[in-house]
């Protein structure tokens, strides 16, 4: 008793021995190329600012007249439930999460959009715009009025607009450095990539940047913006998205759907054009196999239908909005663009439904799964994971408390993050 017993086998130690040297190498690939999840919040939405418009109170702006929003369209918990069709056991609470974002951190995401949303100015014009940015990002880090992730999106690689997507993105770095430095929160965006090399343009772009200024190799990532069907099947009939993670050489923190660029590059009327459309739906699920274990996360689009008129106009798009956002975080798409103060209500309350109706469910197959207690599903390892990060997901965006998550399932912030393999 005690000891351990003697088994018969068959093989010699060489035969294992052989086998872990033959895969050496695939186990560092392994390692290299699907880190996993990096661990980090994730953003539920990130709200496009043009450069021109971008001022020093716009988050707040952005929050107050969401809170406007509410205030004439649904001024109660039960006007809005009957809008979304949120349950009467979620309207209150969500409600009243709602609007507590809205007044404490109505973005989480925001970006100084130098591109599309810009357009073309004289150079003059965009230095200075690009300049600006960059003193009025870091003063509300300084001062606390920042979103937790705040950048730019420059132009693209292509080569009639090159060189002063270049130049704006040096002077944006440029004066945060001159600022005090790099803040924690920084994301750049690279649009309407098509080809491996133009990524790899980016690596060598921030590399060249990062030497100059002293800066930690890789300090610097950026996102991909899959605009074009280029970036999703290349003329060698391979899945372009995935070569281009790899050539982002650890940079690329995610891949950022881009809605109606998309779209109209397949061919797509306007009237047609939708996150929700079949030609979507094909891109993002390339997209979301190509990112699955790497560490790059996924965005959804946008609608560019607004919230603006009379209230009846306001509920229909609200609707819609709502169920695309949904739909996204129904498909593990966990972010997307809003593009008018007037959708943050219905992001943040599809967000708050999606997370609190589901965490009981969650909360209690997660306790049993950790005190192997069983139940009426039997849950995996993987099935854990899943079931963390979506609590932790809605601790992130504040869905959910500590507390409730707590009570629930006996573990804490840090038993969550070890069963997510964060």
């Amino acid at each position: 008793m005690g000891q351990q017993e003697t088994v018969a086998t068959s093989l010699a130690d060489t035969v294992r021995e052989g086998i872990g040297a033959s895969l050496a190498a695939v186990d560092a690939d392994l390692a290299r190329r699907y880190p996993g999840d990096p661990g980090t919040r994730q953003p539920v939405h990130t709200v496009y600012v043009p450069g021109d418009a971008f001022a020093a109170d716009t988050i707040r702006s952005w929050g107050d007249q969401a809170l406007a929003a509410l205030d004439e369209h649904a001024p109660d918990a039960a006007a809005l439930a009957a809008v979304l069709g949120i349950s009467d056991e979620l309207a209150g609470p969500v409600y009243d999460r709602v609007r507590a974002k809205l007044e404490r951190e109505p973005i989480e995401d925001l970006r100084i959009d130098f591109e599309d949303g810009y357009g073309v100015r004289t150079d003059a014009e965009e230095d200075a715009a690009a300049a600006r940015a960059a003193v009025l990002v870091a003063a509300a880090y300084q001062d606390g009025t920042a979103a937790p992730y705040m950048g730019i999106r420059m132009k693209c690689m292509e080569a009639a607009v090159r060189d002063r997507g270049i130049r704006t993105l040096d002077i944006f770095l440029t004066g945060l450095m001159e600022a005090g430095g790099l803040p924690d929160g920084l994301v750049l965006t690279l649009p309407k990539v098509t080809y491996t090399e133009q990524v790899t343009a980016m690596v060598r772009l921030l590399e060249a940047f990062e030497k100059v200024r002293g800066l930690e190799s890789g300090r610097i990532g950026f996102e991909i913006q899959v605009e074009t069907t280029q970036s999703i099947l290349g003329p060698d009939g391979r899945a372009t998205v995935a070569r281009m993670i790899e050539a982002a050489k650890g940079r690329a923190t995610s891949l950022h759907y881009g809605t109606y660029d998309y779209s109209a590059s397949c061919g797509i009327s306007a009237a047609h054009q939708s996150l929700d459309h079949p030609a979507a739906d094909f891109a993002k699920t390339v997209m979301q196999v190509a990112a699955a274990g790497t560490g790059v996360r996924l965005s959804d689009g946008s609608t560019n239908i607004l919230p603006v008129g009379p209230t009846s106009q306001v509920h229909d798009v609200w609707r819609l909005h709502h169920g695309l956002v949904r739909r996204s975080l129904a498909r593990a798409y966990y972010q997307g663009w809003d593009m008018h103060p007037g959708h943050l209500p219905t992001r943040y309350a599809a967000v708050y439904a999606f997370y609190r109706e589901g965490l009981e469910q969650a909360a209690a197959r997660l306790a049993a799964y950790v005190a192997k207690a069983g139940g009426d599903v039997a849950d995996e390892p993987a099935t854990a994971k899943a079931l963390s990060g979506y609590l932790l997901r809605g601790l992130d965006c504040g869905a959910v408390d500590a507390a409730e998550v707590a009570r629930l399932t006996g573990l804490t912030r840090a038993d969550l993050d070890g069963l997510a393999g964060r």
